[in-house]
């Protein structure tokens, strides 16, 4: 009965949330402290707690933008190792909190069962993107070509053993909480490695599906903080009270402005349109081809409405320009929504921010809350919109099928190509 009450108590808690609270100990937030560097503490000390937090923010914000070049200039195997490192930080963060806030201190096994399911599940991702980029290696090496032809057998039996070990673990006195920290787990995992995953695919596709979509929250964070320090008055959501409706706008169409002129700068650059591909004879990440059609000024005609406005008649843009509008306006529209989300999370458990980190931002997951959603909206977008069949990719399959299987596609192929008038035509020239 007690389970089943659903009279609702003080702050929307409900009976069954009081019960839970008992069983774990106790929701009591997790401390956090000041972690602004002493010497900022001492620089801005005649400053008013909200100037004090615009210029700690400001400073740390100038000081993560500009690691966000130097590691952009180091190349893509940087950018993917840090990607892999923003992950872990992000999940240690979220199982912290799932570990101070239940108590789940007497817990056998709950730290390495989570860790090793990090493990399992990254080696599942991960295990077939390095069949997909890295191809040729893998054929090459005999260990790694069994690792990549059994590599689902492999990943579900990693998970089975992680899954065995759980059941092993369980306590008589600790069954609910065991499986409420199995549950925070798998979604923390789906979350952050599943997200972390799609953020690498969209590198290879090219830097400036990375370097775009990531520049256009971290703008749009900027603007509609300061819109909102300066001029917010309307509140915009209970969630996060300091969010107001002058600093969403603002952000919105701040993040598309910026959205298209660091379009244009970048789709003039190999370095940042090209897919990035693994060169086997150098054994290093190679970023040089011919620009596609996206990447190739284009002359487009300005609606007549606003030809009498701008006093033009044609534009000449990238196409790319075009999608980083939609890239823009999800950041600056839906990408808020992550935080939101993340908010709601945090408040649901009575912390400020998800840890330490970063003076004035909170943790790691602080500053990706948006990213991660950024990222999986820009990996459904290359695949609904841009991506086509790559023949690079269909040539790999190509190559591991036996000699009798090459030889039926090839005669398939010569087939169709000669009853469409292709291949006899190509002869004749």
């Amino acid at each position: 009965l007690q389970e089943s009450e659903s009279e609702t108590r003080l702050d929307g808690e409900t009976a069954s949330d009081s019960e839970s609270k008992s069983e774990f100990g106790g929701s009591s937030p997790v401390p956090t402290s000041d972690d602004t560097p002493e010497v900022l503490n001492r620089a801005l000390s005649n400053l008013s707690s909200r100037w004090k937090n615009w210029w700690v923010r400001g400073i740390l914000t100038l000081a993560m933008i500009t690691f966000f070049f130097i590691i952009i200039y180091l190349g893509p195997m940087v950018l993917m190792t840090i990607v892999m490192c923003v992950q872990i930080k992000c999940f240690h963060e979220i199982i912290t909190i799932g570990y101070n806030v239940y108590h789940s201190y007497e817990l056998p096994w709950f730290r390495t069962l989570s860790w090793y399911f990090l493990l399992c599940v990254n080696y599942f991702f991960y295990g077939e993107t390095v069949t997909d980029y890295f191809f040729t290696l893998v054929q090459r090496e005999e260990p790694l070509r069994i690792l990549s032809k059994y590599h689902r057998f492999i990943s579900f039996a990693l998970y089975l053993t992680g899954f065995c070990m759980f059941v092993l673990s369980l306590v008589k006195k600790h069954y609910r909480l065991q499986f409420y920290m199995f549950g925070w787990t798998h979604v923390t995992l789906l979350i952050v490695v599943t997200q972390s995953h799609l953020i690498i695919h969209n590198l290879f596709e090219g830097m400036i599906w990375f370097i775009v979509p990531i520049s256009c929250v971290i703008c749009n964070d900027i603007m509609a903080y300061m819109f909102g320090f300066f001029f917010g008055r309307t509140p915009l959501i209970k969630l996060s009270p300091k969010k107001t409706w002058e600093g969403f706008i603002g952000g919105f169409f701040s993040t598309v402005l910026f959205g298209l002129l660091l379009s244009y700068v970048m789709s003039g650059y190999r370095c940042f349109t090209c897919p990035v591909e693994f060169n086997n004879d150098t054994n290093s990440f190679t970023v040089d081809c011919e620009p596609s059609e996206l990447f190739q000024l284009q002359e487009y005609n300005i609606p007549v409405v606003l030809q009498s406005v701008v006093g033009w008649k044609t534009v000449r843009m990238y196409p790319f320009q075009i999608h980083s509008i939609a890239l823009s306006t999800f950041a600056s529209l839906i990408g808020p929504f992550g935080g939101f989300f993340a908010s709601g999370f945090k408040r649901a458990f009575k912390i400020k921010d998800f840890a330490n980190t970063i003076p004035g931002h909170g943790g790691i997951m602080d500053r990706f809350d948006c990213q991660y959603l950024m990222a999986t909206f820009v990996n459904v977008y290359i695949a609904s919109f841009i991506r086509g069949p790559n023949p690079s990719k269909l040539i790999q399959q190509f190559l591991t099928l036996r000699p009798d299987q090459q030889l039926h596609i090839f005669n398939t192929l010569k087939a169709h190509l000669v009853d469409r008038g292709i291949l006899g035509s190509l002869e004749d020239a």
